[in-house]
Formats: structure tokens, C-alpha cells, sequence
């Protein structure tokens, strides 16, 4: 793995801004598409077109807006007509419309896979009909070595946006990943679950203190896809370097600084699906990574459907490169976690309680 500059696409991504464009969110009421919205409407964006099937969630957010450039649309991934309407006239998309609890994936995963995958083709397709420049679709490290619906059917996504990239090389659209970890204090997150156990004099519930994972901000992750935004080359996959601490860890920072007792964490042990650590690149990505500092970018295979050479011409790199995985990345001990989640807005607001 060497590192390297992002080098321009035929698109010319360092040159793309949001200033005077309009920017299509999917998934646009749920926790990134908020903090996202919110960054695109400061950066100048002629309209921020929010799509999502919350009615709900769209009142609330029209609301707390209560901006001019702001355009609500309701309908779901799944009716690709419904997408259209919220993707015509748009210059970009952020696609972060999802299914992303493991649970009800376990019980539901055609669900899963009609949001996840089949919704993600609908994007992709439609813009690029209404002539789209760029399409940045939002994964997770649960679809590396997927264990659990969720997981697979995000992989299954990933490799329907590269597929697109590979089939279409003349296409004017960049289609381009971003993959990161669990995103702190968004909403279903176990940081909100803490605080509220803690306010409420009850036990911390923990499935298992063992467990590690990676740790990310709001900010951080929209930091990624702008990052992804302005660089890629058309199928690049975009991973942002993060630290990680075990379950137990993070429990025993939220309770410190919400509370001057010692915890009691009560373990009631790994849900349906999980895994006891995440991986965010796998070895054979990691190997082929390119490092852009607070960043990995992995080019997309181009390769054909003519294999012949590759019986003949192997690679070895690859047996010398671990996974960037969260049980090997920089660990956090509970004061340098509580030293992070200090700087999270929401995690401010909830000390300034109490």
C-alpha cells in the first residue's frame, strides 16, 4: 500500500461544488441526512431535495429548517418512480436511504433486500437517467466478511453501484462508496441507550464487553463522504481511518461522565448477527489501498470477464496484509473515549443537563 494524491477522474471531481448545485439526500430525515443537509445549505446549495418515506420525520425536519432551498419528497426506494421525482434536476445524490438494524434484517432480510440492494439499483439507475454527475452511496463495515442480513445485502449495494462504474465507463455519472463504522450518538446507537439507562437509575445492558468497534461522529462521516465527493474515480470505494474501543470501554466512559458511581453493567450477551469485531477493509481491499492521510481509497477491479492471464500471473501482496479491522486498529481506553465523545454535540448537550 503506497501513498498517493487522489488523482482527477475524467469528471473532474476537484472541481465539483455544492455552491449554486442541487443535491438530492436519500434516507434525507434520518441522522446524517440532517447533519448533511445542514452542511449543504451553509456551502451554498441552490435546493437540498430531502427523500424519504417518514412524513413524519419531513414535518419535523421542514420545521427545523425552515429554509426556502429545503424540498420534501415522499416515497421509498423501492418505487423507482418516486425516486425519479426526487432525483430530476439534481447535479448529485447522497444515497444513505437504508434498512440498518441486524436485527430486523435477521427476521425480515427480503426487506432488507428490497430497500438495500434492489432500492440502491433504483437510485443509481434513475439518476443517472435524469443525468446525475455523481451518486455517493453510504455502506458500512458489516459488509465486509458479512455475517448477518444487513451486512450482506450493503455488500450486495456495494457491488450494484461498482457494477454500474464497470458496465458504464463512458457514463458522465461518477458512482463511488464510502464504508465506515458505527456512526456515534446516530439514531438506534448504544450511546443514547447508556445515557438513558443512566438518567433512569438503571443497570447499562451490554451485549458483550469483548466486543469491539469502530468509532465515528456524525461530523466524521459526512467528512467521508464529502471526501468521497470530491475524489473519486467512477466505482472507488472510500474508507476513513478511525479508532475503536471494546463495548465494555465505551460503557464505563459514558457512565463516568454521566455519573460519579461505578457502573453496573449487566451483560445479556450478542444480538442476532453480530460480530465480536467489525472490519472495514478487508485484507485483499487493503492490499490494493491507496493512503490519502485521514483516508484509504480502493480503486475499482476493472478487470473483464476474460480470466486466462490470471492463471498464469498471480499476486502475493495480499498474504502479507492483514484486515483493517477494530480489534487492529488504534484502541481507545475509557479517558481517551470519553475525551472523544466529548466532542460530539449531542453527547455537550446531554452534560449540560446535568
Amino acid at each position: 500500500m503506497t501513498q498517493v494524491d487522489a488523482a482527477p477522474s475524467a469528471t473532474s471531481p476537484a472541481d465539483r461544488s455544492v455552491a449554486g448545485q442541487v443535491v438530492t439526500i436519500t434516507g434525507g430525515t434520518g441522522s446524517f441526512g440532517s447533519v448533511m443537509a445542514r452542511h449543504l445549505i451553509e456551502e451554498g446549495a441552490a435546493r437540498v431535495n430531502i427523500f424519504s418515506r417518514d412524513e413524519a420525520k419531513q414535518d419535523l425536519m421542514r420545521r427545523a429548517f425552515n429554509d426556502e432551498r429545503m424540498r420534501f419528497f415522499l416515497g421509498d426506494v423501492r418505487d423507482a418512480d418516486s425516486v425519479r421525482a426526487a432525483v430530476t434536476g439534481a447535479d448529485y445524490v447522497f444515497h444513505a436511504a437504508a434498512l440498518k438494524q441486524v436485527p430486523s434484517c435477521e427476521f425480515f432480510p427480503q426487506q432488507a433486500v428490497k430497500t438495500n440492494i434492489v432500492g440502491s439499483h433504483n437510485v443509481i439507475e434513475t439518476a443517472a437517467a435524469a443525468g446525475v454527475r455523481s451518486v455517493v452511496c453510504l455502506s458500512t463495515d458489516k459488509a465486509v466478511y458479512p455475517v448477518n442480513a444487513m451486512g450482506m445485502s450493503k455488500a450486495l449495494m456495494e457491488k450494484t453501484a461498482q457494477a454500474y462504474a464497470r458496465n458504464n465507463p463512458d457514463s458522465d455519472m461518477t458512482v463511488s462508496v464510502t464504508r465506515y463504522g458505527n456512526v456515534m450518538y446516530s439514531r438506534g446507537s448504544v450511546i443514547p441507550a447508556f445515557i438513558g439507562q443512566l438518567r433512569a437509575g438503571q443497570p447499562l445492558t451490554l451485549t458483550e464487553p469483548r466486543m469491539t468497534r469502530f468509532l465515528m461522529s456524525l461530523g466524521e462521516s459526512v467528512d467521508l463522504v464529502k471526501h468521497a465527493f470530491f475524489h473519486a474515480q467512477p466505482g472507488d470505494l472510500f474508507v476513513k481511518k478511525a479508532p475503536a474501543s471494546t463495548v465494555g470501554v465505551l460503557a464505563r466512559a459514558v457512565s463516568g461522565l454521566f455519573s460519579d458511581a461505578e457502573p453496573d453493567l449487566r451483560v445479556i450477551g450478542m444480538r442476532h448477527g453480530e460480530k465480536l469485531h467489525e472490519t472495514l477493509l478487508s485484507r485483499e481491499e487493503f492490499a490494493k489501498a491507496e493512503d490519502q492521510g485521514d483516508f484509504f481509497r480502493v480503486p475499482l477491479d476493472t478487470r473483464g470477464l476474460q480470466y486466462e492471464k490470471y492463471f498464469t500471473e498471480g499476486e502475493d501482496e495480499i498474504s502479507h496484509v492483514e484486515d483493517y479491522a477494530s480489534d487492529n486498529t488504534h484502541q481507545l481506553d475509557v479517558a481517551s473515549t470519553q475525551d472523544l465523545l466529548r466532542k460530539i454535540p449531542e453527547v455537550q448537550e446531554e452534560l449540560a443537563r446535568r
